[in-house]
């Protein structure tokens, strides 16, 4: 079972580094940029969904490496977990330059890889980093609170329906946001606390 999801996975990544029908794949190659497909446990209970890659996930391949990464790591650690135990990734798997939003056209091009991850995946728990990767998810999974406010949903448990059974939503804040506010950072652990119940 395990190899079947590698090779699922490894197929996924193909296609990613490949798609030079991105606006974004020129870009990644004009800086030697790499895709950041995701990584961690493909049989996890968990799923990481942020918005697209930074520089530092650019240039090593990886996602949420950077300042970010190193808060979502402690946060993990709080929770008894790992990088390891889970499954990270983003709804965009290049860099947009400047870090800006991606575009309508960019999420569409990358949505059914995501899509194909969480299928392969099938986690029991798909937590959102970020208000653009909750609105993402809701709006997949055609969750009525899309839309909603990251202020008012963040730490809330979400039911969803999957193909492959029930999910729970929960959206989290961007680890980015406990780099800049103290109150924040509180937040974020005590949403990771409820995370926690229900892997």
């Amino acid at each position: 079972m395990a190899s079947d999801k590698l090779k699922q996975m490894q197929k996924v990544a193909r296609q990613v580094e490949a798609l030079s029908e991105s606006p974004l794949y020129a870009f990644r190659q004009e800086n030697q940029y790499k895709a950041v497909v995701g990584e961690g446990n493909l049989d996890a209970a968990v799923m990481f969904i942020g918005e697209a890659p930074g520089e530092n996930e650019a240039e090593m391949g990886r996602p949420f490496v950077g300042a970010s990464g190193r808060v979502l790591s402690e946060m993990l650690e709080q929770i008894g977990l790992e990088r390891d135990d889970v499954y990270i990734t983003n709804v965009v798997k290049d860099r947009p330059p400047n870090n800006r939003d991606p575009s309508p056209e960019e999420i569409a091009l990358y949505t059914p890889f995501l899509l194909q991850q969480i299928e392969i995946i099938q986690p029991k728990v798909i937590a959102t980093l970020g208000r653009f990767a909750m609105d993402f998810i809701l709006l997949q999974f055609n969750i009525p609170l899309g839309g909603g406010k990251i202020s008012e949903l963040h730490g809330k448990p979400i039911a969803a329906q999957t193909e492959f059974g029930d999910v729970t939503v929960i959206p989290l804040y961007h680890p980015a946001v406990a780099l800049y506010n103290r109150n924040q950072r509180k937040t974020l652990e005590e949403d990771f606390q409820v995370l926690r119940r229900h892997i």
